[in-house]
């Protein structure tokens, strides 16, 4: 008996929350797939399959690929990074077996998976063994900027993408040093992230958007946001370039 033929690999994005912002690719990749796989912490739902939700088949599969941890342990330390390693070369096992039973498995993954998305750890795992194609996703940045109306770069305007992870000296420095930015990865990193743009003098320019093209999203200046303690996961920070110029 001869073995099936080796599986498909998707990663599909799925936008920045707004499931009308789905590609037409994306979907019809959902209504052909075997397997439907997302990330989650544990004990969470996952944003990406809440995104797409309406649009599964009631008899695909599902596989949840579940963190052993998020913001437990500091990223920097050596049993975050042995823990995230683990998970990711088991997450990317699971996959393979349904792969390797020849089935199509795709991959959810908020905004595009190959701009901090979680899929590209299954795909350096995975492609050389495996087809493997990649449906590209509106991205968190571009739904905020474009909910809100506001410009953020044109002609010779450098636009700089930070993660809110960095170090505060090291965000003043590279806030310092572009025309526009993007801060990713808020959360409970917003405290720092207002200190870093007051040290670089453009807090003034900054805007804080929340859950960009969901129905309770929001934007305001960040220097106009009051509690500061922590924004929720889907929030990004915006400084725009183009603003004011001619």
């Amino acid at each position: 008996m001869t073995s099936p033929r080796p599986g498909r690999l998707i990663g599909v994005g799925t936008g920045p929350g707004d499931p009308e912002l789905l590609t037409v690719k994306a979907v019809r990749a959902l209504e052909n797939a075997d397997v439907v796989a997302h990330f989650a912490k544990r004990g969470n739902n996952s944003n990406a399959r809440r995104i797409v939700a309406d649009l599964l088949r009631p008899d695909v599969a599902e596989l949840a690929l579940l963190y052993p941890v998020t913001t437990e342990i500091d990223k920097t330390e050596a049993a975050y990074r042995r823990a995230i390693d683990g998970f990711y070369e088991q997450a990317a096992a699971s996959v393979a077996e349904r792969l390797d039973a020849g089935q199509t498995v795709a991959v959810l993954s908020e905004g595009d998976p190959l701009f901090y998305g979680s899929y590209m750890h299954l795909h350096v795992r995975l492609a050389e063994r495996y087809r493997a194609d990649i449906i590209p996703g509106v991205t968190a940045m571009s739904g905020a900027w474009s909910q809100t109306g506001l410009p953020i770069s044109q002609g010779d305007d450098v636009l700089t993408v930070l993660p809110g992870t960095m170090a505060e000296a090291e965000l003043a420095r590279r806030l310092s040093d572009t025309d526009a930015a993007v801060i990713m990865k808020v959360g409970r990193n917003l405290p720092k992230i207002r200190r870093a743009l007051e040290h670089a003098g453009r807090l003034d320019n900054a805007f804080y958007v929340e859950r960009a093209t969901m129905q309770n999203g929001h934007a305001t200046r960040l220097a106009d946001k009051g509690d500061d303690e922590q924004a929720p996961y889907f929030s990004i920070v915006l400084i725009p370039g183009w603003r004011g110029r001619a």
